[in-house]
């Protein structure tokens, strides 16, 4: 069994005992730097992290191979990866890129195969002048997103 085997084991053997969390990315450098970035239905908290982070290091043997670990949430700005990061981001803005264009509206529904942003824009009113407010709704496709944020607003 590969070193990055034994971790991944000991990370899925971790995760199970809180199946809240969820992986977004597990690196392991040349140098056997061990990163692992979590996210959660209800967010990842310090205790989450030092929980997988024993799960993980107490069963390794540095004897064996030298290593150090980072366990880690993904962060305000990093991209949503994956649908779970969707489904719990509902209500909150996003920008999302497409390949023609990017999209700044509020996330209103997200399922296992796309997400739904709905957003007001003023346009042109269509007999006579001047511009109305209309409601604009998109549904997209998780394999047309190229890349979505959660917006941050104070």
């Amino acid at each position: 069994m590969t070193f990055k085997e034994k971790v991944q084991n000991l990370l899925d053997e971790g995760l199970s005992e809180k199946p809240e969390l969820f992986l977004i990315d597990l690196t392991i450098t040349d140098a056997y730097k061990i990163i692992v970035t979590l996210d959660g239905d209800n967010g990842v908290t310090l205790q989450d992290c030092i929980d997988i982070s024993r799960a993980i290091e107490h069963n390794l043997d540095r004897e064996e191979q030298d290593f150090s670990l980072e366990v880690a949430s993904g962060g305000v700005s990093s991209p949503l990866k994956h649908k779970r990061q969707y489904k719990k981001n509902i209500g909150r803005t996003l920008i999302v890129k497409l390949a023609t264009e990017t999209i700044e509206a509020p996330l209103t529904d997200a399922d296992d195969e796309k997400i739904v942003l709905e957003w007001e824009a003023r346009e042109p009113k269509k007999v006579g002048k001047g511009k109305e407010t209309v409601l604009k709704r998109q549904e997209i496709r998780y394999e047309d997103i190229k890349e979505a944020i959660v917006t941050v607003t104070f």
